[in-house]
């Protein structure tokens, strides 16, 4: 899909509205709370909007936000019996429909005092994020932006879940190009003008192993070590990539008192 500019500032609104429920979320991300509550206030927030959540519903997903803590990598669904802790870092996927147009933005938190070796999966899993940002220009292929995330993160000693890819996002939730943190330069479809997509580094602190759960949804790290997920939506304008979403403002709840 290629998309005028109208389009994509109508895939802008849907984003915006993404960052502000995650922004949201991190105000009353604490120890004690259930990921079903951040659930349901994540839902009545984004429908008092104007807007619909992306992902309830979506082939059978029962929630509103993907909720995956500390080894958990993506697609958790929230639970009354999942209660967030002290330390925890906590990989929060959001999406809605606003207009007809699809927004989708993951960002992950900490909670409280998080051990170092944490920060640094989450700093290197984010920095990945922008990297392959910066590879996603006209001309280029979508193997670019995956070799800028993989290269990066592995460099630090991490590795990059291979399962789960990025992909296309617009009128509708999954739209093509995959988009996979790996790859090869000069590899896969080229970027044009008024693509748009959604890039989100899954990375491991350990092993690149991945399992599923009995629900049929919840990806876990083999190894039981902590995974780390940041996404950002953006649409190639002028040759270069124009972010969609905006962590700007969940940063500023999350690190304000830091």
């Amino acid at each position: 899909m290629i998309y005028s500019d109208d389009e994509i500032e109508q895939i802008r609104q849907a984003d915006l509205l993404v960052s502000k429920t995650l922004a949201e979320m991190g105000k009353i991300l604490k120890p004690g709370i259930s990921t079903l509550q951040l659930d349901k206030i994540a839902e009545e927030f984004i429908r008092d909007h104007g807007a619909e959540p992306a992902f309830k519903g979506y082939e059978g997903f029962p929630a509103t936000l993907c909720i995956s803590e500390n080894n958990k990598i993506v697609h958790g669904i929230p639970s009354e019996k999942v209660i967030i802790k002290e330390g925890d870092i906590v990989s929060i996927d959001c999406g809605t429909i606003l207009n007809g147009f699809f927004g989708d933005s993951a960002y992950t938190f900490p909670v409280g005092e998080v051990d170092e070796e944490k920060l640094k999966l989450m700093k290197a899993t984010r920095d990945g994020l922008y990297k392959g940002i910066e590879a996603a220009v006209a001309g280029n292929r979508i193997g670019d932006i995956g070799y800028a995330v993989q290269s990066h993160v592995e460099s630090l000693g991490y590795t990059v879940v291979r399962e789960l890819v990025g992909h296309g996002v617009g009128r509708h939730l999954h739209e093509k190009p995959q988009v996979p943190n790996y790859g090869k330069r000069g590899n896969g479809k080229k970027i044009k003008n008024g693509l748009v997509i959604a890039i989100e580094p899954m990375i491991n602190m350990g092993s690149k192993d991945v399992q599923i759960a009995n629900d049929g949804w919840t990806f876990s790290t083999l190894d039981g070590k902590p995974s780390a997920h940041f996404e950002h939506s953006i649409a190639i304008r002028n040759g270069k990539a124009d972010i969609l979403s905006d962590f700007e403002m969940i940063d500023k709840v999350v690190y304000q008192n830091k």
